[in-house]
């Protein structure tokens, strides 16, 4: 983790945002959102009106497993070139140029196959999607945090959420327009063409460069050295012994290896920031429904006007990562949520009131917003630029697997104790966060570090 050295101005802070980099993450996080809904939720109403059973489309969902497995090949895209292009273009733009190529020829074949015609055939070409999809992340998390200094990594996931946001709206209402008017087939094809958008923002962009400290080779090589000896790995097994620890071990290892005692806390703190706003997100449409408000009330409220309020939160996010550090804008954000939470609470008791609704999904919004932007520079401050992609990968896995084994219990809890206590049970869900964040805070202050 670096220091945040010196403040900005407010004048220095709202001009990160005209950085040509920290724009082209606009394009970046369209190109990362268009494919998420083509194979979850626009997939699941193509494959209903193609007349697929319930049981089949259930089993569609499991293609989501790409994105929280992508761990297992992550270190293969840090590390290994691709032939021909790694050498013209680089290895994050190299591995880019795949992936989304393989989203667009997936996003064809699925129009061409059509679920009614063989079923098999097209769950293979959605699973080709989410892949590859799932590979484009690893790689725009690693050109994201290579790309620019880490104080500047809340803004470029501001601009990264504005871009997946409004793909996931083309991606969402867009491809259902077209279906409604035209057919599901065009909707696909269209969703292909543009696939363009990344694939010639990849190719304008410049490759980021990639700073390893000399003690980094040298701890990989140390590390390397004793596996082979204690294994006594000699010889062609010996390559790829020494690749696997490069690769794969490496990265782990030198993250407990960097910081030291607190690592396990870290992680805690990784896999239970987001607990609150995980486990509370599973409800909210029955809650919404269940008090009394219409589908039209939920829909301009919480999605229209949400998503607009949700950029806001990560752009004011942006700015106050670059003006005041890391750690006080991750407490921040992680306090608006927990009392954005108790707003909800308070909504259970006064029913369907729009007003109230819309005042509960502006601060909602604004604090998920400004919490999503800090954590994503959080993680990013995390990671070292010799296994940016695995590190992070690992990160963003861990960020949901508790979370969302949690929010398993969310619909026992309102079943048995009601709205109102599941809000309230929520926040508190959040407060063990806010005390290691405190905790990490005073280690900071004692190591005369400012993050």
């Amino acid at each position: 983790m670096t220091d945040h050295k010196a403040m900005h101005n407010w004048r220095d802070a709202l001009s990160v945002y005209s950085q040509p980099r920290i724009l082209v993450m606009l394009l970046l996080g369209f190109s990362a959102g268009l494919p998420f809904l083509l194979v979850f939720s626009t997939l699941s109403a193509w494959l209903s009106e193609s007349d697929i059973s319930r049981t089949t489309i259930g089993f569609f969902s499991w293609i989501g497993i790409m994105y929280s497995i992508k761990i297992f090949w992550a270190p293969i895209v840090d590390r290994i070139p691709l032939p021909l292009l790694t050498r013209r273009f680089g290895q994050r733009r190299s591995w880019l140029l795949l992936a989304q190529s393989g989203i667009a020829c997936g996003l064809l074949l699925l129009a061409i196959t059509t679920p009614a015609n063989n079923i098999q055939l097209f769950a293979i070409y959605a699973l080709l999607v989410a892949f590859s999809s799932a590979t484009q992340d690893v790689v725009i998390d690693a050109y994201r945090i290579e790309a620019v200094d880490k104080e500047y990594q809340a803004a470029m996931a501001a601009t990264y959420v504005l871009g997946y946001r409004v793909a996931t709206l083309a991606a969402g209402a867009g491809s259902l327009y077209i279906a409604d008017f035209i057919n599901w087939q065009v909707a696909y094809i269209v969703m292909a063409a543009l696939t363009a958008v990344g694939i010639i923002t990849t190719l304008v962009i410049n490759e980021p460069e990639r700073n390893i400290k000399a003690d980094t080779l040298a701890y990989e090589e140390q590390l390397a050295h004793r596996i082979d000896s204690r294994l006594h790995i000699h010889g062609r097994t010996q390559a790829f012994s020494d690749w696997f620890s490069s690769a794969v071990i490496s990265p782990f290892a030198e993250f407990f290896r960097r910081t030291g005692k607190i690592a396990w806390v870290i992680l805690l703190l990784i896999g239970t920031y987001r607990i609150t706003d995980i486990t509370m997100a599973v409800m909210a449409n029955p809650f919404y429904l269940d008090l009394g408000f219409s589908k039209t009330e939920i829909a301009s409220v919480t999605k229209l006007f949400g998503f607009f309020l949700t950029i806001v939160g990560v752009a004011l996010g942006g700015i106050l990562v670059v003006r005041y550090g890391i750690m006080k804008i991750l407490l921040l954000g992680g306090v608006l949520v927990i009392l954005s939470n108790l707003l909800f609470a308070l909504l259970a008791n006064l029913g369907p009131d729009i007003n109230m609704l819309a005042l509960v999904i502006s601060a909602d919004s604004l604090a998920g917003g400004i919490a999503t932007a800090v954590f994503i520079a959080y993680l990013s401050s995390l990671t070292n630029t010799a296994y940016t992609a695995t590190q992070y990968a690992l990160f963003s896995s861990l960020m949901t697997l508790f979370p969302k084994l949690i929010a398993g219990f969310s619909g026992i809890v309102v079943d048995s104790y009601g709205y109102f206590v599941f809000y309230i049970y929520a926040s508190v869900l959040g407060l063990p966060a806010i005390l290691i964040i405190s905790y990490l805070i005073k280690q900071n202050k004692a190591a005369g570090t400012n993050i």
